[in-house]
């Protein structure tokens, strides 16, 4: 582990998680380079400000379920080599319905240099602490369409309230949010504002 990082489950509370990218469940159809483990790992001032949001959340009756955090960088070059090659729709429908893949990052859902890979930026949702039913939010994580930004219409009041529920909380806790996708919020004063990291995650 890189020095200045940490699991993230072993300091922060009440959290649970499933590291998307270390499975096949993400857009790309495959576990993805530089995850080599079910952690979701992130720098040790993520990981204070996440723990503020966790007290936080826990007030409500909530948790933090996390999917992502430090990304490696060649998993974003991963990204970039599969959105070069040609469309098998095997993950079309349920991520990316209406958006072609080469579009991804002029879109603004994919980058060629991404925050993740500076360690302080998250994507995340709530649960419910005494069922562990994850809150509606009006859509998956990583479904690269309009229905994912802040303000979407047609997701439902519900959906609507608990992303700005998620949003109040993460806010309060020195996050800034992205517009294109209800869990992504990176911490304003990140300690590593110019690197990106590559180590894997194991």
């Amino acid at each position: 582990m890189e020095k200045g990082f940490v699991y993230l489950d072993e300091v922060v509370p009440y959290v649970c998680w499933k590291a998307m990218y270390a499975t096949s469940d993400n857009f790309t159809g495959a576990p993805v380079d530089g995850y080599g483990a079910d952690r979701i790992v992130g720098t040790d001032e993520l990981a204070a400000a996440l723990k503020s949001a966790a007290f936080l959340a826990h007030k409500e009756g909530l948790g933090l379920f996390l999917w992502d955090a430090y990304r490696p960088q060649r998993a974003v070059n991963n990204f970039i080599e599969w959105s070069r090659q040609p469309e098998d729709f095997s993950t079309k429908e349920r991520h990316y319905p209406n958006v072609n893949r080469e579009d991804m990052f002029d879109l603004g859902y994919i980058a060629k240099r991404s925050g993740h890979s500076r360690g302080s930026t998250i994507d995340l949702t709530l649960y419910r602490l005494d069922t562990m039913e994850l809150l509606d939010m009006g859509g998956i994580f990583d479904f690269m369409d309009e229905r994912s930004h802040h303000g979407a219409e047609g997701i439902g009041e519900t959906a609507a309230q608990n992303r700005e529920k998620l949003r109040s909380i993460m806010l309060a806790c020195g996050f800034t949010d992205y517009s294109n996708e209800w869990w992504h919020y990176r911490l304003k004063n990140e300690p590593y504002p110019d690197t990106y990291f590559d180590f894997p995650i194991l």
